[in-house]
């Protein structure tokens, strides 16, 4: 799933929310779970992937120059984030290739 999407559907998730607590006279409790959601949504994406990450990117690395000055960007912790950006780098390379052949 691409980021962006995922940014549109989140914006357009807090938009709803607001709406509810305006209607519900609970705008500042609505306000803060939007908050906390966000802060939530963020925390996730900018923690350090799981060994079984690093073990696939293992995998990956020395197959394509693109990934791996990708990987070597991201390196010493990697993020989730940036493992969706590696992960969508090789899988294009991947393509490209199979495209070729």
């Amino acid at each position: 799933m691409n980021l962006t999407i995922i940014l549109i559907s989140a914006v357009i998730l807090s938009i709803i929310f607001h709406f509810i607590g305006v209607y519900a006279n609970a705008k500042k409790t609505v306000w803060v779970m939007i908050a906390l959601m966000w802060a939530g949504s963020i925390n996730i994406a900018m923690n350090e992937i799981s060994d079984k990450g690093y073990k696939n990117l293992e995998k990956m690395r020395g197959k394509y120059k693109t990934t791996d000055a990708l990987i070597h960007a991201a390196e010493p912790e990697i993020s989730l984030y940036e493992m969706i950006g590696i992960k969508r780098s090789f899988n294009e390379e991947k393509k490209k290739k199979s495209d070729y052949l």
